[in-house]
């Protein structure tokens, strides 16, 4: 076998004995150089590997934690639910009457009392009736009146047997239509009479009314389906909200007894409360698609913050549990195994301790199992802690105290 190797476009032949040769000195000198790097390779795994086990003779990190201790308190069980903002009274004020809307004496967005008036209707076309059914009832009162001095005279007439017997009977009954006229005419006085007096519309209510749907000068119907003004009651208001049908039943207990539950509304966003009422009553029956009840409360709303419509988060004080071992929130950790705190030993170590989480309010829980009023838990950090690590604590944080919550 021959190889060629071009120089000078002139090929050469080289003999296979020196390729051979060419090819070993190159596989001696890839050998020499693996062998170097293997040696310093070996050299520096014993350097890494005495620093590793001289870091493990070194003694455990502390790990930065938050720490509180458990106190005493009382703690509050609440039912809460999503709840809408339902006034006790809405009124859409409407005409009984037809004819031209003359004044509006009421503004957008005005908080009215009850009898205040709130529109006229041009009432000149019910003078009109009112004065015609006076006159009718003059003019038939007169004819009355001539009727009754008739049948007087008749009825001494007839005692003489001076007239017929009939004529007497029949004065009688003209006396007695008359009458009816006259009645009839009284009526027709009072109807005209209504009709003014409904011309003048009032306030059903006292409340916020609405937006104006209709402005003066407009032709008003009493069949029109557009009222002239809606008021809505803003004070007191109700909220309706629902809860579990499997808290209905101390719920019960407690109504039953004539307690009176306290009801506290919330925010959207449950950042803020809005108002503070009383329970008035459950429905009388359980939605099946949902599972839930629904419950009506009250609130003053002196301060107009609960709004028709307006969606909130109602919260109801059903007891309050008192000298109970509460902690925050933030200390309580949860595993498959169940829920558990990490408590601080005497020398600055954690042990894991499983707990019976009891109700929870706010930033604050309370611990039926586990743990006793003065032992201190984890709050913050417990994230990089396990059984038996060593924890340095830091400053106490203001929004850390476990002080138990103060009554809403």
């Amino acid at each position: 076998m021959m190889f060629i190797q071009w120089k000078n476009d002139v090929p050469k032949r080289i003999p296979a004995g020196d390729l051979l040769r060419r090819w070993w000195i190159w596989l001696l000198v890839a050998g020499l150089v693996g062998i170097v790097a293997y040696s310093q390779l070996g050299k520096s795994g014993k350097a890494d590997g005495g620093a590793a086990r001289q870091g493990a003779n070194l003694p455990p990190q502390s790990v930065p934690v938050t720490a509180t201790a458990a106190q005493k308190g009382d703690i509050g069980i609440y039912l809460t639910g999503l709840g809408s903002v339902t006034p006790l009274q809405t009124v859409t004020v409407k005409s009984r009457v037809d004819g031209e809307l003359m004044r509006v004496y009421y503004k957008e967005g005005q908080i009215v009392k009850k009898g205040q008036p709130l529109v006229e209707i041009d009432p000149r076309p019910y003078q009109a009736q009112l004065t015609q059914a006076q006159g009718q009832m003059i003019r038939d009162q007169a004819l009355l009146q001539n009727a009754r001095v008739d049948l007087e005279r008749y009825k001494v007439l007839s005692g003489q047997d001076s007239i017929a017997e009939q004529q007497y009977a029949t004065q009688k009954s003209l006396v007695r239509q008359l009458e009816g006229t006259v009645k009839f005419d009284q009526g027709q006085i009072d109807n005209a009479k209504l009709q003014i007096a409904y011309s003048r519309i009032a306030a059903p209510v006292s409340g916020r009314i609405g937006l104006r749907p209709v402005d003066p000068g407009n032709i008003i119907h009493a069949t029109d389906t557009t009222g002239l003004a809606v008021i809505t009651q803003l004070e007191p208001i109700t909220v309706i909200f629902t809860i579990p049908e499997d808290s209905l039943p101390p719920l019960l207990t407690k109504l039953r007894a004539g307690e009176h539950l306290r009801v506290d509304a919330y925010n959207r966003e449950q950042s803020k409360k809005l108002a503070t009422g009383s329970l008035l009553t459950t429905d009388n029956q359980i939605d099946p698609n949902s599972g839930t009840v629904r419950l009506r409360a009250e609130f003053q709303n002196k301060d107009h913050l609960l709004f028709p419509n307006q969606f909130v988060n109602a919260s109801l004080l059903l007891e309050t549990r008192h000298e109970a071992t509460l902690v925050p929130t933030g200390a309580i950790q949860r595993s498959p195994q169940g829920t558990f705190v990490y408590l601080v030993k005497a020398d600055q170590t954690v042990t894991v301790r499983q707990v019976h989480l009891g109700p929870t309010e706010g930033d604050h829980a309370a611990i039926d199992e586990g743990l006793t009023p003065g032992d201190r838990v984890v709050v913050e950090g417990a994230e990089r802690l396990r059984e038996g690590s060593k924890v340095e604590l830091k400053r106490q944080g203001p929004g850390n105290s476990a002080k138990a919550p103060k009554d809403k």
